[in-house]
């Protein structure tokens, strides 16, 4: 069992959402979607691929397949030929076509909202989880850990872990459940402006003063 995080971690914890909520007021989910099954799929084409990829891939998409029930009887290959470019696009297509006929048969066409049926859907694991419960309905059971959020949460200290599940156990214990699902959005967009991957901008950094940088290179 995780033991509790100390409160001097706690107390920066609630410092970086605190200055990170006033820097990224606007700080949202960034794939578009009109419906509950779009978020979804729109959810599982993001698995490393950019927003702005998916979204070119789903205004098609979506155009002219906008309801569950038009994917119910849906060909692999048709729907490869609008998602070829998000990548790893068969077992993408699989998840999705998977996941129609799953909610169909299973789940009266609706996607559930919690955690342990939604897990039941092909391809879906915590992190689309967690982004399709709390944009859908507002469910907070988790935290979305994307390669932004990883890679801020082990550069900021607050956690030590590898991988998204161990992290994002981390962070359930940092912050409070109503800052859970504001904080995957506030990261992302920290690590999309200032601190990338590849390249830092430490020096415009509002969190510098209270960063540990740690594996980073000053």
């Amino acid at each position: 069992m995780k033991s509790k995080p100390d409160q001097p971690l706690k107390k920066r914890a609630l410092k970086i959402f605190e200055i990170l909520d006033k820097v990224y007021p606007g700080a949202d989910m960034a794939l578009n979607f009109s419906n509950n099954w779009q978020l979804l799929v729109a959810t599982i084409l993001s698995a490393q691929c950019t927003d702005k990829r998916v979204n070119l891939i789903t205004a098609d998409l979506f155009r002219d397949y906008p309801e569950l029930s038009d994917y119910l009887d849906m060909k692999p290959e048709k729907l490869i030929k609008y998602i070829r470019s998000a990548g790893f696009y068969n077992n993408k297509a699989k998840n999705i076509l998977g996941s129609a006929r799953m909610l169909q048969d299973s789940f009266q066409g609706e996607v559930p909202r919690n955690m342990k049926d939604i897990l039941r859907l092909p391809g879906v694991a915590r992190k689309t989880a967690n982004v399709v419960l709390g944009n859908a309905y507002g469910v907070f059971e988790g935290i979305a850990v994307d390669t932004h959020v990883r890679r801020l949460s082990i550069r900021l200290g607050l956690s030590k872990e590898k991988t998204p599940v161990k992290i994002e156990k981390d962070l359930m214990l940092l912050f409070p459940q109503n800052k859970w699902f504001r904080l995957t959005y506030l990261l992302i967009e920290h690590g999309r402006a200032i601190c990338q991957a590849r390249k830092t901008e430490c020096e415009k950094c509002q969190l510098l003063e209270i960063c540990p940088q740690i594996g980073l290179k000053i």
